[in-house]
């Protein structure tokens, strides 16, 4: 998962970045609102964290130009912000969720968690096909219920397949979802990683659509 931090505070933006990526998310950080404009503009993320407070461009401003743009990616406030009137114009404009500085960070990836879950229709906090159970807090993955030990970048990959399932994924979309701006992509990174979990998982679990990217089917 890749997640676009918008955030001017060093400490705070460097606390919450080295956070996320203890939880296994690619994270890109930007620190003012222009640029948080420009980042989102790519729309590779799948969830961003919004601080209000930001140079150049406020970020109620991004978050209303990124809707009326028809950005869909879901946002959560971050903000020492706490009055009722501007909690309701935030989630009126546009935001999914709003969290109030300063904040528990295990609380801050719950809450991620949930937006992930209600974006991809999914009530349940585990993601489940075919046998194989993923577990996004834990970061833990069962095989008809036994233990499945996989890598970091493993489990990014199946989830991003796995969530929902039935869906084809390309190459590119898989990459940006594995890897932050600072790091280094080789060409045949996804096609490893592919080959790992079908040695794990069996060859016939994630499919190849020729010429378009990779698929896990609800049913084999």
């Amino acid at each position: 998962m890749r997640v676009l931090l918008i955030e001017d505070d060093r400490m705070i933006g460097e606390s919450v970045e080295e956070g996320l990526r203890a939880e296994h998310y690619a994270v890109d950080r930007v620190r003012d609102g222009v640029s948080a404009s420009m980042a989102l503009s790519n729309d590779v993320y799948d969830v961003v964290l919004l601080d209000l407070g930001l140079p150049k461009k406020a970020g109620l401003e991004v978050l209303k130009d990124y809707r009326k743009q028809g950005g869909a990616t879901p946002v959560l406030i971050l903000t020492a912000r706490d009055t009722t009137a501007e909690r309701i114009l935030g989630l009126d404009i546009g935001a999914d969720d709003y969290l109030i500085k300063p904040f528990n960070l295990d609380e801050l990836f719950a809450r991620i968690r949930a937006i992930l879950r209600r974006n991809a229709g999914r009530p349940q906090p585990t993601i489940y096909c075919r046998g194989v159970r993923l577990n996004p807090a834990s970061h833990t993955t069962t095989l008809n219920g036994e233990p499945l030990q996989l890598s970091s970048r493993e489990f990014a990959l199946l989830q991003a397949l796995m969530d929902p399932p039935g869906q084809v994924v390309s190459k590119s979309r898989l990459e940006e979802k594995l890897y932050g701006w600072m790091e280094e992509v080789e060409s045949n990174t996804v096609e490893v990683y592919i080959h790992h979990l079908r040695k794990k998982l069996g060859v016939d679990f994630i499919k190849n659509v020729r010429g378009v990217g990779y698929i896990v089917l609800d049913q084999p």
